[in-house]
Formats: structure tokens, sequence, C-alpha cells
């Protein structure tokens, strides 16, 4: 998929989340309270207005379409992040989606869905594991991927770091997703989450350093 295609995909994803947002808030009594924000263990831990609640993924979904499509034109290690546009493409759909996500948890009321609460903790999961699918497929870039200082110097460290990066990426987003389906306690549950993210961060991060310090001996 293309610049142009992901940016229409993008305003056409913005215009779905509005209308959900504007039919929702037409069906929901005046003063209603809906969820705007979960917790590691995935239970809605902050409530705003419902027309506020409804419209603030709208706004995020637009403005976070908008970096996305002016990033190309500002990296300076890539032609239009040519190096890396698997890895981008991945990233911008992910953020639609991730955006869908949590529009129908907040709007999930209004229609009489019952959606779990971990519902966005299944979707931050698939994102993982298709980020980690194509954090291969990219060359050094000071807007996507695992952007070590070791790494951006080094194209082999780069690439190294990075099909590392892959598989505990996509190893955090199995992880998560066990969190999210498995009868745990929150507790439990946001303890797996953080031990997923620290898993998919900290190993790629510290074989670069080492790599690093193999190849210039420091």
């Amino acid at each position: 998929m293309r610049e142009h295609a992901l940016i229409v995909l993008s305003w056409v994803t913005v215009a779905i989340l509005a209308a959900i947002a504007a039919i929702a808030l037409a069906i929901l009594p005046e003063g209603t309270q809906l969820p705007m924000h979960w917790n590691l263990a995935g239970e809605a831990d902050r409530h705003g207005d419902a027309g506020f609640a409804l419209f603030a993924p709208v706004v995020m979904c637009a403005v976070l379409s908008l970096v996305l499509s002016v990033l190309p034109r500002m990296e300076p290690l890539q032609n239009r992040m040519a190096g890396s546009a698997a890895l981008y493409r991945a990233c911008w759909i992910g953020v639609l989606g991730m955006m869908t996500f949590v529009q129908l948890m907040v709007a999930s009321p209004a229609f009489g869905w019952s959606i779990p609460v971990t519902f966005p903790l299944v979707g931050a999961g698939l994102l993982l594991i298709y980020v980690g699918n194509v954090l291969p497929k990219s060359r050094p870039s000071f807007f996507v991927g695992i952007r070590t200082p070791w790494a951006l110097l080094d194209t082999d460290n780069w690439i190294a770091t990075h099909r590392l990066g892959a598989w505990t990426t996509m190893a955090a987003g199995a992880a998560i997703i066990f969190a999210a389906l498995m009868p745990l306690s929150p507790t439990a549950r946001g303890a797996v989450i953080v031990g997923a993210i620290l898993v998919s961060t900290v190993p790629p991060v510290f074989y670069s350093w080492l790599l690093w310090r193999r190849r210039t001996g420091r």
C-alpha cells in the first residue's frame, strides 16, 4: 500500500470514527460518562463526558495520520523513508487499527455491545505481532524502528538489532494477547504486560550496544 493510499485510508477511517461518534452521541442520554483510558490490566480507569470521549479518538486519528503523512518528507537518513517503507506502513495501519479498537470500546455502551475490557489489549498484541513481523524490513531511520545510537550509526548493527527485535516484539504481542484472554487477576495481567514490554525492548537495545562494543573494542 502506497503513501497516497494510506492517506485515503486514514481519512476514510476518520470519517467512519466520526460517524460512529455522532450516532452514539445521539443515542446516549445527556450527561453520560464514557471510558476514555484503560490501565495495563485492561480496566477503564478514567471516564469523561460522552461528547469528548467519543470525538477524542477521531481527533487523535486525524492528528496521527497527519503526522505520519509528513514524516517521510522529514526523514534525513532515507529518501522519503524508502528503506523502511514496510515498517512505516505497518505502523500507520496499526495506528488506524488501534484507533478503531478504541472508538469501538468507547462507543460500545451506546449500542449495547458487551465488549470485554481486555479488547484493547488484544488489539495492542496484534499490533506488536504485525509490527514485529516487518521490523527486519527497515534501515536506519530517525522516526521508525529501534533507534539506538549504535544502530543509527551502523547499518549492519541496525539489521541485526531488528532481527532480534522482531522476535522479542512478536513474543511480547503474543504474551499480551495471552494475558488479555486468560482469566488472570488485574495484578497478574498487569505484571505479564509489563514483563512483555520489557522483553520487547531491553534485549534489542542491549544487543545493539553489545554489537557496537564488540566492533569498536570499547
